[in-house]
């Protein structure tokens, strides 16, 4: 038997990203080096827009963080948050520059109560930063841009 060549990668080695579709809601498996083929629902065929936050919802939440090969920055926030409406652009910034990279998901704290109780959610923004399903950083409040960064960078 012979060792696979360097061109050839496991699923391992993929960068994949499990994803609610935002029309229908099927959990999609996405190919991260894909990325500039569109991906499209399994089930709907609608697009699948990964350089911006998409939604999560308790029902989603665990099979995205744990599934997704690379790091899963998630904002918990909720939509009469103030600060939490100072991060959305940096953070559709941070999905548009690093989609690949990473994933940027949000959560509605109001709408999806359970999630933010599991993680000890007490201030709105809070960022936490995911690796196969564990919490490997956590931010809570509206940073500066820099701080933003600096943040995404030590992941």
């Amino acid at each position: 038997m012979s060792a696979p060549s360097p061109s050839q990668t496991t699923m391992s080695d993929k960068k994949t990203a499990t994803v609610a579709c935002p029309f229908c809601e099927t959990l999609n498996r996405v190919d991260l080096t894909r990325i500039e083929q569109h991906p499209k629902c399994g089930q709907c065929g609608k697009p699948i827009l990964l350089d911006r936050p998409l939604a999560v919802s308790d029902a989603t939440f665990d099979k995205v963080t744990t599934d997704t090969t690379v790091p899963v920055v998630v904002d918990f926030y909720a939509d009469w948050c103030g600060p939490c409406k100072i991060m959305a652009p940096l953070l559709d910034d941070v999905a548009h520059r690093r989609a690949g990279e990473l994933l940027v998901v949000k959560l509605d704290t109001d709408r999806n109560p359970v999630t933010g109780q599991r993680f000890g959610i007490r201030g709105i923004p809070t960022l936490i930063a995911f690796r196969d399903g564990k919490e490997v950083a956590r931010r809570v409040g509206a940073v500066p841009p820099a701080e933003l960064e600096a943040f995404l960078n030590s992941l």
